[in-house]
This record gives structure tokens, C-alpha cells and sequence, in this order.
């Protein structure tokens, strides 16, 4: 997969088709947008750049947690083998299977539950990627990650976090590398924010 692909694939897809509401007319925009449910669907370049940096493979199978509006599923179905999408919230997660099917994608496989956990039952994976921001990352994911495998992940407190590269090899050990600062909402469950 080259950068360049990724590139005009985001430069055709419309990311209005993935929102059914007002924020629709702002879809242009270069910024995360509300879809309900206290969740967004995140700026363009963002989602960009993320699928770049995990440089997916056409006979990937990758572990989306968070599947939201489906935009980012969307780069990750165009350029792997398989997507394994979770979403705890029901009616976006079918919402997002509804665009998706409307796009003619066939490689993508829904379930509607705990992202932290990852999915047991279709792991290992060779990429994995979240959507929302974890306090700290779950052992669980780092586990269902195959040895020479890639995971983007936002990680730290509410309104700034630190987007992670953590690599695998193939002697299992674990490495991270820090992209940039991010700001996502978060991942619910026992790797959510602490509260005050």
C-alpha cells in the first residue's frame, strides 16, 4: 500500500454520505464532527494519515475498535484483507453497516460490544487500530496482536491524548513511538478516564 493510494482514496470519498444530520453541510471541513451519541467522526487528515501509519496490507486482518460513522472502516476495508469492526453503540454500528454495504464492501465482519477487549474469537490480527482514547492501553489488544503486527492507538486524559505506534515483533516484544497529540472521545469500559 502506498501513501499516494491512500491519498486519492480519501480525496474521492465523500465523507457526507457518512453523516445523517445537520453536521452534514460541514462534512467539507477539516475537523471531527458530531454523529449523536457523544461521538464524532474525525477530521479527514487524521484518518488519513492514521491508515497510512498502519500501512495495512491487502491480506491484513485488521481489529477496528470504535466503528462509528464507518469512515475510517471504510479506508481500512479498501486496503486490507479482512476488517473486524467493534462498536458498543447498536444503532451506530448498524448505521455504519448500512453505508458500507450501500459502498459494495464484502470484507468487513460487525459486532456490537467492548472494544477494550478486542475480538478473542478472530484474533491474532496483523493491524490494529481505536478510535477512542484509552487512560492506558489494554493488555487485551497488545495480546490479540500478531507477532510482526502494528496498532494506532490515542492514549492519555480527557481533551489531549498521545496517539501511539505500538509495533510487535516477531520475538513478541513491544515497542511504541509517539505521532502526535490528538484529542478523541473516550473508550468506555475499565480503560476509560478516571473520574474526579
Amino acid at each position: 500500500m502506498e501513501y499516494h493510494e491512500i491519498k486519492a482514496f480519501y480525496r474521492r470519498l465523500d465523507r457526507s454520505f457518512f453523516i445523517d444530520h445537520e453536521s452534514k453541510n460541514y462534512a467539507h471541513l477539516d475537523q471531527p464532527l458530531p454523529i449523536g451519541f457523544e461521538q464524532t467522526i474525525s477530521q479527514p487528515s487524521l484518518v488519513m494519515e492514521m491508515t497510512a501509519r498502519l500501512a495495512p496490507e491487502k491480506e491484513s486482518r485488521v481489529l477496528e475498535i470504535g466503528t462509528g460513522s464507518g469512515y475510517q472502516t471504510a479506508f481500512l476495508a479498501e486496503f486490507s484483507g479482512a476488517v473486524f469492526t467493534v462498536e458498543r453503540i447498536r444503532e451506530l454500528s448498524e448505521r455504519a453497516k448500512e453505508k458500507l454495504d450501500q459502498l459494495g464492501y464484502k470484507n468487513i465482519w460487525y459486532k456490537v460490544g467492548d472494544g477494550s477487549e478486542g475480538w478473542r474469537e478472530n484474533a491474532p490480527f496483523d493491524r490494529i487500530i481505536v478510535t477512542a482514547a484509552a487512560e492506558k492501553i489494554p493488555p487485551e489488544l497488545i495480546e490479540q496482536l500478531k507477532p510482526g503486527g502494528k496498532m494506532i492507538i490515542p492514549v492519555g486524559p480527557k481533551g489531549r491524548q498521545e496517539l501511539m505506534l505500538i509495533t510487535k515483533n516477531y520475538q513478541g516484544e513491544v515497542e511504541q513511538n509517539f505521532l502526535g497529540v490528538v484529542t478523541f472521545v473516550e473508550m468506555k469500559g475499565k480503560y476509560g478516564w478516571k473520574k474526579n
